[in-house]
């Protein structure tokens, strides 16, 4: 048995999709890997399992992994890789990720039982904002390749699943199954060159072609019905692709000038796509319908003197939106679209010119035959596509860190002569001189002086970004996100930069057409956020700016917090932070919108976005929430339309019951409750502390027992993976710190102090009370007790085993065994369960099921590492890690 848990578990009942996949991959790798290869991945598998069935001791089954040569190591490990990957697939294909109430008609359901109007629901939508957030944080380590040959074996399951025998093109369906899992297998699963940017924005663009732009119209359509009325566009998309800038030199103007016109591009041949599909179906004839002056007005203007179409007013006036919009993509991107117009249409301004002309249609239909081609269908979804996504597709946001704007508004300042040393100036004196520059309508940038490279590279920035406006509309760009935002000043300088560009304008009213949006990271900032926005706010010119505005924006991050603090303390000074800024924003009469910066793995703030958003405290939400969606993330969540729409639905149902469902504590248990966390959060915090930053040698530890380095060789992402050279755990990105953990099967930033604070807590009743009825602490404990099921501390051991100092490796990981046998206890104490997830059989049936196939993975990887460290130059072995992370990845799913 694994040394995780004692107490047996239930069988396993076994998804059938995953027999039959993991059958043809069988027969795929004996066709092309060899009997050979067959029956010694058949070996290990088998093994494997016996020993996590308890069929035998440990020490007792032949592994059958020392019989493996390099050669047979590389394929063992793509193949249970290729199984993990299927099985992923067949796991969202039975509907493992869903959860229940999670969808917009329970939601509503729910809100009417309990006494919600459906004018409150109605007028909550009116101001709600849902949006999440695509990155590029390296957390993906799969090709597209990759993702796109699984997609196609998902495809071709659910022609199997409709009863079909043949695929459309005639192919027996098994067979076509068989040929696609053997296409994966001769898939090159490793990228051979690092991510450049655009590479990074191609593969989020392609997300956004195949499965948003789809995707969104078709829910808004579901949501419709369930609502009985047509609700405005709240739910949109937003990116950090080409952005993002925080770290990464390599964002430039010139990579954001290219992500927003692929983008454009994009959107633009969707709804060229769209009008000509229309015009093969609206074949309404004049002498047959009774067609209104608007669309005949719409078809004369269009240019389309067809005989063939002369008493066809809606083909007529749908080619003359085709010459539009084919006019519309010249002038937007410099060139022709796939299928040109031979009718000559002067372009669009906007979107909303697009969307009029589209509505004259849809309204012409409604008028006729009581309507009955005007419910929805193509146009309707068409119509929605305009609202949503516009001529940019994705809202992209801006990012860079507080300690660039200060260096690039220093040199701005002593270059115009107005302060020869803004650096040496404390806050009072920078508000007061960043103050003073806001209110006038000069400008410091002088174009013929020769600035610094980072602050040339800063001014094309906002640059740029008013040139997007002036192109795509003010909603493709909105937000200037503020790494390492500590005061005002920050926020500030980030106005006086936009202000060189035109989307910062004076006045008694300032307009920003871009907003200055700090994110707090440390347990220190988040501590601070709310004493910096109540100051922020009491600038009168702020004030107005913001209430003009109608809300202000604030990011909290997950990732550096938990770094800086660890898992509890992160989480509850989350929580709190976010409930001061509710009152500071209340006080202040200005809506609050939350920016959540979650990760995958929960040490990043991942875990279930439905259970984390329902768990937000009272009043933090009000319907305007959005969410970063990050690396592996984007694939699990976004990979399919079907499962794009199973958590697009779970993050808007949560908002909508997060807003006007709040389950609301006593104030007397909500005092008790805070207080309770309060100690249990500064013990917790004492505990983290103690070990990752009090401990002599522990980062020697780190980078020993885990694979940080060899993680640092993966192509996985355009972005270094350290801020600096530095080798300090500080100056390490969050990134690598939990997912190089993950890999180990430690896991530590996702419950390292937990158990210690829990242990020593005394009033262990109130625990279980709160575990019962607070969804806060629910959430923390159900995304702590997934993690601890996915650790396992034997394989940890043997991860220690690579550091090579005797005493630092016991002492460090004696700490590290103490706080998960801690956690462990203390959680299945309090939630009353015999063993992890015994109360939520569907996920641990899902862990258990793939644990016989991490564990050979992780021997191997440890093998390799001690080989690659040995200094062995032989290039399988390099490989073989890189294959081993990507495999290890996979199978555990959310891992960065």
């Amino acid at each position: 048995m694994l040394e995780n848990d004692n107490t047996p578990p239930a069988p396993i009942s076994q998804n059938p999709d995953i027999r039959y996949l993991g059958r043809i991959l069988g027969d795929v790798i004996r066709a092309y890997g060899g009997e050979k290869l067959f029956r010694q991945t058949e070996y290990i598998r088998s093994a494997s399992v016996d020993r996590h069935r308890g069929i035998a001791g440990a020490d007792a089954i032949d592994t059958g992994l020392e019989a493996l040569s390099l050669d047979d190591t590389l394929a063992f490990v793509r193949g249970f890789m290729h199984f993990s990957m299927l099985a992923n697939l067949a796991e969202d294909r039975q509907g493992v990720a869903q959860e229940a109430g999670a969808t917009v008609a329970e939601a509503v359901e729910r809100l009417r039982e309990h006494g919600v109007t459906d004018e409150a629901i109605s007028d909550l939508l009116e101001h709600s904002l849902i949006v999440p957030v695509l990155t590029a944080h390296p957390t993906e380590v799969r090709r597209k390749s990759m993702i796109d040959h699984k997609n196609r074996v998902a495809d071709l399951m659910k022609m199997k699943d409709a009863g079909l025998e043949e695929t459309p093109s005639g192919d027996r369906i098994d067979e076509a199954l068989h040929r696609q899992i053997a296409l994966l297998w001769q898939t090159r699963p490793l990228r051979r060159e690092r991510l450049f940017v655009a590479d990074e924005v191609e593969n989020a663009r392609a997300y956004m072609q195949e499965v948003f732009l789809p995707a969104l119209p078709m829910l808004y359509a579901r949501w419709e019905r369930v609502l009985g009325h047509r609700p405005p566009a709240f739910l949109r998309l937003g990116s950090w692709i080409g952005g993002d800038r925080d770290g990464n030199p390599f964002v430039t103007a010139d990579a954001l000038r290219h992500a927003l016109a692929r983008q454009c591009e994009t959107a633009l041949v969707h709804y060229l796509d769209g009008v000509h599909a229309l015009g093969q179906d609206l074949s309404i004839a004049t002498g047959l319908s009774g067609t209104p002056e608007a669309v005949l007005e719409l078809a004369e203007r269009s240019g389309d003197t067809s005989p063939s179409r002369s008493d066809e007013p809606y083909r007529r006036a749908l080619a003359g939106i085709y010459a539009q919009l084919c006019a519309t993509h010249v002038r937007l991107t410099g060139k022709q679209p796939p299928r040109p117009s031979a009718l000559s249409g002067e372009a669009y301004a906007k979107p909303g010119d697009l969307r009029h002309d589209l509505a004259v249609l849809a309204n012409g239909l409604a008028q006729d035959g009581s309507g009955l081609l005007a419910s929805g269908g193509a146009l309707g979804r068409l119509i929605r596509a305009v609202e949503i996504f516009g001529f940019h597709l994705a809202t992209l946001d801006l990012r860079q860190n507080s300690d660039v704007h200060e260096r690039v508004v220093a040199e701005l300042l002593a270059v115009a002569g107005v302060c020869p040393d803004y650096a040496a100036l404390d806050e009072a004196a920078r508000v007061a001189l960043l103050r003073a520059e806001l209110g006038h309508g000069r400008l410091l940038v002088n174009r013929w002086h020769d600035y610094s490279e980072e602050t040339a590279k800063e001014l094309a920035i906002v640059e740029a970004a008013a040139q997007a406006h002036e192109a795509y509309g003010p909603q493709s760009i909105t937000a200037y996100n503020i790494s390492k935002a500590e005061s005002v000043s920050d926020m500030l300088e980030v106005n006086l930069l936009l202000k060189e560009a035109g989307l910062y304008r004076p006045g008694p009213t300032p307009h920003a057409t871009i907003m200055a949006v700090p994110l707090f990271e440390t347990i220190g900032d988040l501590e601070a956020a709310p004493q910096i926005m109540r100051a922020y706010f009491a600038l009168p010119e702020i004030a107005a700016l913001v209430k003009a505005r109608g809300y202000q924006e604030v990011m909290v991050g997950y990732s550096d917090s938990n770094k800086d603090g660890g898992y509890l303390t992160s989480t509850w000074s989350l929580n709190h932070a976010s409930r001061a800024l509710a009152k500071v924003f209340a006080d202040t009469g200005i809506a609050m919108q939350l920016f959540h910066g979650r990760g995958g793995a929960v040490g990043r703030g991942g875990g279930s976005s439905f259970a984390a958003i329902r768990a937000q405290p009272k009043g933090t939400v009000q319907g305007r929430i959005r969410i970063t969606e990050q690396g592996e993330v984007i694939a699990a969540k976004y990979g399919t339309i079907e499962s794009a729409e199973l958590n697009l639905e779970a993050i808007t149902s949560a908002a909508l019951i997060a807003t006007l469902d709040h389950d609301d504590l006593s104030e007397a248990d909500e005092a008790r409750f805070a207080a309770a966390m309060d100690m249990i959060s500064r013990d917790a915090f004492r505990a983290y502390r103690g070990l990752v930053y009090g401990t002599e040698g522990f980062n020697e530890f780190f980078r020993a027992a885990t694979p940080i380095t060899e993680i640092a060789g993966l192509k996985i992402g355009s972005r270094p993976a350290s801020r600096s050279k530095s080798q300090k755990i500080e100056d390490l990105r969050a990134i690598p710190w939990v997912f190089s953990w993950a890999q180990a099967r430690i896991m530590l930033p996702g419950w390292y102090g937990v158990g210690q604070a829990l242990e020593g807590f005394s009033d262990k009743g109130l625990l279980t009370t709160m575990a019962q009825g607070w969804p806060f602490f629910q959430a923390l404990l159900g995304n702590m007790e997934m993690v601890l099921a996915k650790s396992d501390m034997g394989i940890a051991r043997r991860y220690a085993g690579l550091v090579t100092d005797e005493g630092l490796r016991e002492q460090v990981f004696g700490q590290i065994r103490s706080g998960w046998d801690a956690a462990h206890d203390n959680l299945l104490s309090i939630t009353g369960q015999s063993r992890l997830l015994a109360d939520n059989p569907a996920l641990d049936a899902s862990i258990r099921l793939r644990l016989p196939y991490i564990e050979p993975l992780n021997l191997l990887q440890i093998e390799l590492i001690k080989r690659h460290r040995a200094g062995e130059a032989d290039e399988r072995i390099p490989e073989g890690i890189q294959l081993s992370i990507n495999a290890i990845a996979t199978a555990l799913r959310n891992s960065g």
